[in-house]
């Protein structure tokens, strides 16, 4: 067997040669039914006709052009259609395809009973009518209840496999997909997090977050535009790192208005979790029962937690609100106060904590010199 894989100019040739022939076909279509169109006008009209022919030409070279302007709808209609099969992952493919197959065999055993009813001849219209919207009604609702249980679609074509039997029998429950917001991928942390290997599952960016980041990244205030800049370039090598869990989700909501929202929606959809560390989005999307990973709420949960007596080295950077107190801080931005520690400024010094207070603004901690400054 041989396989001829094709690259360059030859792939775009044959793409515009493909289009082209897409808007030939109906243009000759349109011009075929506009010609042969005049032959069924009534007698009496075409009695009144001193020039058929011209006629014919006239409404063929009509055909000819509502031809031109459907061949080109149904050309760009084919590419559009072609770019988002071509992002989609393929076992979504796979399910919407399942669905579909199930939802034109359910279309026609229901439409099984209708074609065996005594139908008068002049209503006969209704038999192929019906079947033509029975097929699409139950096409859609099929890729539909695909994108939303495609897992369970892939099951029943695949009941064998010891990964079905497990969740068959409760041992073992599918990891759920994440969804990436916008702060979250700005922020960083996602890189560092899938390094560890903690977070598991396929990690989804929807189309309309990547449109957001580049707005963001082009936006005319500077920093803006260094945090969009930035999230690009993380995403970038997540894709590059993790290329079979790093997915660009090509969905989108016209008749949605904002992100979240979207967002929102897609998880519902998927049944998938919401990863961010956007603190309303968290909440809006918990109301709407979506699971949510808050970033923020996993960096507060491994914090360390030091008890009175507990030994830290830290350096002191600045003086505090109290005579003699010295201020300094934790890797996480914890602040830290030390009393008697305005002295050290500037050096790496030893304590013991004496107490903490957890604060609207955050965490601080209280503690004293334990020893000299360090170099």
């Amino acid at each position: 067997m041989f396989t001829i894989t094709l690259k360059g100019p030859h792939k775009v040739d044959i793409i515009r040669m493909l289009d082209a022939l897409i808007v030939i076909s109906f243009i000759f279509a349109g011009a075929g039914i506009g010609f042969y169109s005049v032959d069924l006008l009534p007698p009496p009209v075409l009695e009144q006709v001193n020039n058929i022919e011209g006629l014919s030409t006239v409404t063929a070279g009509f055909g000819a052009l509502i031809g031109t302007g459907l061949g080109i709808v149904a050309q760009t209609s084919y590419r559009r259609l072609e770019k988002q099969i071509r992002n989609l992952p393929p076992d979504r493919i796979f399910a919407r395809a399942i669905g579909l197959i199930l939802g034109l065999l359910i279309a026609n055993l229901i439409l099984a009973p209708v074609f065996l009813l005594p139908i008068p001849t002049e209503f006969n219209f209704i038999k192929p009518l019906a079947a033509v919207m029975n097929s699409i009604i139950f096409s859609v609702s099929g890729m539909n209840l695909a994108d939303t249980q495609g897992r369970a679609l892939l099951r029943l074509v695949n009941p064998g496999s010891v990964e079905s039997m497990l969740i068959a029998e409760g041992t073992l429950k599918p990891s759920a997909s994440k969804i990436l917001d916008t702060s979250c991928i700005i922020d960083g942390r996602i890189e560092s997090l899938l390094e560890t290997g903690f977070l598991e599952g396929r990690i989804v960016v929807p189309q309309f977050v990547l449109q957001e980041l580049q707005a963001v990244a082009d936006a005319a205030n500077d920093q803006k535009r260094a945090r969009g800049r930035r999230g690009l370039d993380i995403l970038n090598r997540l894709r590059a790192a993790y290329p079979d869990r790093v997915v660009v989700d090509p969905a989108d909501y016209t008749d949605v208005g904002t992100v979240d929202a979207k967002l929102v929606k897609l998880a519902q959809e998927m049944t998938a979790m919401l990863l961010t560390n956007d603190y309303n989005l968290s909440k809006v999307a918990k109301v709407q029962q979506v699971a949510v990973l808050n970033i923020n709420d996993l960096a507060k949960a491994i914090r360390p937690a030091y008890l009175p007596g507990d030994d830290i080295e830290i350096k002191i950077l600045k003086e505090g609100k109290e005579d003699a107190q010295g201020v300094g801080y934790l890797n996480d931005g914890t602040m830290v106060v030390v009393e008697a520690g305005k002295g050290y400024i500037g050096n790496n010094v030893l304590v013991v904590v004496t107490g903490a207070l957890q604060t609207s603004a955050g965490r601080m901690i209280f503690a004293r010199p334990k020893g000299a400054a360090v170099a």
